[in-house]
Order: C-alpha cells, then structure tokens, then sequence
C-alpha cells in the first residue's frame, strides 16, 4: 500500500534493498519491536531526530490503530484495532495488517488513565471469518452494545460483522454470518438526532472496494485500480441501519463529495478524494464527513445538510503523520471536541504497528476546523 513502493519498482536494486530490509525487520517479535530503533518509514514519512510529537500513545504494552471513541455512560471508550507483528512483507493487499483480536480502552477523562480491558473479541469467535479484523466501530441501541467490524470470510473477500454485549467492553458474541449485503471495510455507526442510525463504510486497495464497482465482487479487479483519473472518484458508502441493529435497512448509497464549484472529486484527487477511515459527526446542525486520502496522508472533512449528502469539501483536519495510513474518530466531551488518531511512535515508523493518540479538536466560529499538526518543532 505504500505510494513509495510503487515509485522504487522502477529502481530494482533499491527495491530489493528495502525488501530485504523489510523482511528482516519483520522476524522480530512485537515486545522486540516496540523497542527497536530501526524503522520501515517510507522516505517521506521518515522520523526526524528533532521531532517532538504533539500527543503520546495512550497505551504502549500493545500497538492499537484506528481507533473509534465514544462516550458511554460518561465514559470515554475507545475501540480500536490491534496490531501485532505478522512477520509478512509490506504490500498493497495490506497483508502485513495481520489483526486477529480486539482490545477495548476506557478512560474517565481525556488525559486520565487508560484502562485496557483486555479481549473482547477474538477472530476465532467470528465463525464466518478467515483472516484480519481490520478497523471497528460501536454502538449503543436496545439497551445493548453493537461492535461492528470487518473481516476476511472464507473466500477472502472483506465483509462487515456485528457482535453484541451487554457491556461497553465485551465479551462480544459475533453474529453467525456477515451483515448481508455488507462489503469492504471500516464500518463507522452514526446516531442522528432522530435516532437513526447510519453505516459509512468502504476502503479501496487492500479494502477491496474497486472490487465492488459493478454491484457484485470481482475477483479477478485490480488491486490498486482506482477508475479513470477524470472521472469521478470511489467513494465511501452509507446506508441506514435497522431497528434491531443487525441489517441493512436500505440499499447501500454512494457518500458523494463535491468541490466548491459542486462538481465530484475527480480520482486523480488524490488529496481530496476519499481512500478510507469514514467517520461522522454533527456540528451546529451540519453534518461532517471526515475521512483518510490514504496515499497523500491527510485526514479530510467535507460538509453537508444530511447524513446522505453531498457533502462539499472543506480542507484538512490532520496533516500527515509518522507512519503510512491514519484512521481518526471525533467525539465531544464535555463540551470540547476531540481527535482520535493514529501513528507509529511507538515502533519508529513500522507502518503496521502503530499506537492510538488524542488531541484537541476545535471549530471555527465559521463552522470548519483548524488543521492540526502531530508535531511540535
């Protein structure tokens, strides 16, 4: 997945360099990793020896990456994916983001203790799923907890699960089959003032969603085929959730984002256009899609007057981190807002093995965002 790789292959010493440089950096073990000095940085993401990061990882005894934050029961719980070493060489499937559990974390405030509450779901619960519990999501409805994650099934295509709990930590008991009609990756749940609820989902390259552009799977698509670069961009999907939580209410819609002059993103967009990590939050009665441009590194946002869309974009929340991808969530609490974010602090630039971090987020008096830096230098 990394933009890089696809530059060095015209450069077959230097490639090969890094692959066996690559490789050998992944026999060692997480605990070995977590205190390496070494990093797999592509050049453009490359720690800096004056850099002083703006926020520390929240926990540092497991790597955690994409993390979902909500507030539940006055507390904040965060749901994120865990990283583990996998031992397989980095490329654009993601199959070095070898998941296979999720630990839930909770704190009574931000800046306070992180409590790490240990398993709540384990891929081997999941009884449809192969491989890689990617980025999840929570909810709360029907006095129950929801978490809804994907995962490879038995044929390796990605679809979207959902487990249940009757606490905000699990354990999680795993649907027996997908969501019906559920595909790719990075399900995010949004509840609107009317108490619906709404999925945003999608990721393309390793999340498969060029797969999708035909209504049906196919398996024989294109990795990284992203559609012609002036025609309009893939884009995240949405859909309305059940009363029980459990289905799709709908059919699956398009998140359409358009530029000021209200025109769809165009795929050569690469720093606008949608790659993955949707999220959604309300604002002063707006609605703000937030999302990762994946190759160029920033976290996005676009603006709309529904949870449909379109959403017009807007600019940029977060500026490139350390480390290839990011994945953000963004929640009030007490009365400020937050972000929750991802980099690779913790490893030194191992792009699968990052660490979840908070800062905060603030409106402008017009309704958009000043952009954060991870940095202070």
């Amino acid at each position: 997945m990394l933009k890089n790789l696809l530059k060095w292959y015209s450069r077959p010493i230097v490639f090969a360099a890094f692959v066996f440089f690559t490789n050998c950096q992944n026999k060692k073990t997480e605990d070995q990793n977590q205190d390496s000095s070494n990093t797999a940085a592509t050049e453009e993401q490359a720690p800096k020896t004056n850099r002083t990061y703006l926020n520390k990882p929240l926990i540092s005894e497991i790597y955690t990456a994409d993390p979902s934050a909500h507030v539940f029961n006055n507390r904040i719980y965060i749901y994120p994916s865990h990283d583990i070493e996998s031992n397989i060489a980095q490329n654009d499937n993601g199959d070095h983001f070898a998941m296979r559990d999720y630990h839930i974390l909770s704190m009574d405030s931000i800046g306070g203790k992180v409590t790490n509450h240990g398993v709540a779901l384990d891929m081997k619960d999941v009884p449809w799923a192969g491989r890689q519990l990617w980025a999840p999501d929570a909810a709360f409805a029907n006095g129950k907890y929801y978490l809804y994650f994907p995962a490879k099934d038995k044929s390796d295509v990605f679809r979207i699960g959902v487990a249940t709990s009757t606490s905000p930590t699990g354990p999680f008991k795993a649907e027996p089959k997908p969501i019906e009609g559920s595909f790719s990756i990075d399900p995010a749940v949004f509840k609107d003032d009317n108490g619906n609820y709404y999925m945003y989902f999608g990721g393309i390259w390793g999340g498969q969603l060029q797969r999708w552009q035909n209504g049906k799977y196919d398996p024989n698509g294109s990795k990284t085929d992203l559609g012609k670069e002036n025609e309009s961009a893939l884009t995240a999907k949405v859909v309305r959730l059940s009363k029980d939580m459990l289905h799709f209410a709908e059919p699956v819609k398009d998140v359409v984002i358009l530029d000021k002059e209200g025109k769809p993103l165009l795929t050569k967009d690469h720093d606008r256009r949608f790659f993955e990590a949707a999220w959604m939050h309300k604002y002063n009665g707006k609605y703000y899609f937030s999302y990762s441009t994946g190759d160029t590194h920033y976290i996005a946002y676009a603006t709309g007057d529904n949870p449909y869309g379109p959403f017009t974009y807007q600019g940029v929340i977060l500026n490139p981190v350390l480390g290839w991808t990011n994945h953000q969530s963004i929640v009030e609490v007490n009365k400020k807002w937050y972000l929750f974010y991802h980099d690779t602090e913790l490893s030194n630039g191992q792009t699968h093995l990052r660490n979840v971090k908070v800062t905060e987020l603030k409106h402008n008096p017009d309704g958009t965002i000043e952009t954060i830096t991870a940095y202070k230098e």
